[in-house]
């Protein structure tokens, strides 16, 4: 494949934000199914992130993401936290050198340092998505909701064999800074563990518990935030 074609390909899925929007009582939710390097989607991450930027709560849904680039994880990530902070992420030993992963030095003004962060995963979440996921968790940064992911956390590669056998052979290990370990075979264990077909609506009810008594709220704010929660309690919560 051409660097054309490629390109053509990314701008295909809008590299990678598949959609972007505002929930009832003002939070914000971002699908991303790919995370694609920011080289060529840097400009549509951050023009989701500056619609989103007058949110009071953020929910990222990677259920159906598979992984893709690091520097997106860090870009992505760099919104989360103030400004000016250096985040240690994630590292990758690989044949006795070790690659440090931080957070960038800098993101466009937009910001969403006390936002409270909900992200969504599946079964088929895997690779890098769940790296930002375990990322943001171990960090106490965002909580996790829906199913365990897939459990891919050691880089590799596919070597051929003879008779057109293939063979994944992992050439590094992911390091958390703060488990020391990762989520290799296990998978991201959600912090409130929903079957995936629910899980919006189960972090839009978190998202609106945890803003709903923010005291800037003015009343009819507040009003769209409780009726909104009754609405998504109906749904989500099995009746007495």
């Amino acid at each position: 494949m051409t660097k054309e074609q490629e390109l053509r390909n990314e701008a295909w899925v809008n590299h990678g934000f598949r959609e972007v929007k505002r929930l009832a009582g003002n939070v914000g939710y971002l699908k991303v199914d790919r995370l694609l390097p920011t080289w060529t989607a840097a400009d549509t991450a951050n023009a989701a992130m500056k619609f989103l930027s007058d949110v009071e709560a953020l929910i990222i849904d990677l259920r159906d993401n598979r992984g893709g680039s690091p520097e997106m994880i860090q870009l992505l990530c760099t919104y989360l936290f103030e400004s000016g902070a250096r985040v240690h992420l994630n590292d990758f030993q690989r044949r006795g050198q070790l690659v440090e992963s931080y957070t960038l030095a800098s993101v466009p003004d937009t910001r969403f340092a006390g936002t409270p962060v909900f992200i969504l995963t599946s079964h088929h979440t895997f690779s890098g998505a769940e790296e930002l996921a375990y990322d943001l968790q171990s960090l106490q940064r965002a909580t996790i909701v829906g199913e365990a992911t897939g459990g891919g956390a050691n880089p590799g590669r596919v070597f051929q064999l003879p008779q057109d056998f293939l063979v994944f052979v992992p050439t590094g290990l992911a390091i958390n800074p703060v488990t020391k370990t990762n989520w290799e075979g296990v998978g991201v264990k959600p912090d409130i563990q929903v079957p995936s077909a629910v899980a919006v609506d189960v972090a839009h009810l978190a998202a609106l518990r945890a803003i709903r008594h923010f005291p800037h709220l003015e009343p009819d704010q507040e009003q769209e935030v409780q009726e909104s929660i009754k609405s998504l309690e109906k749904r989500v919560v099995p009746p007495s």
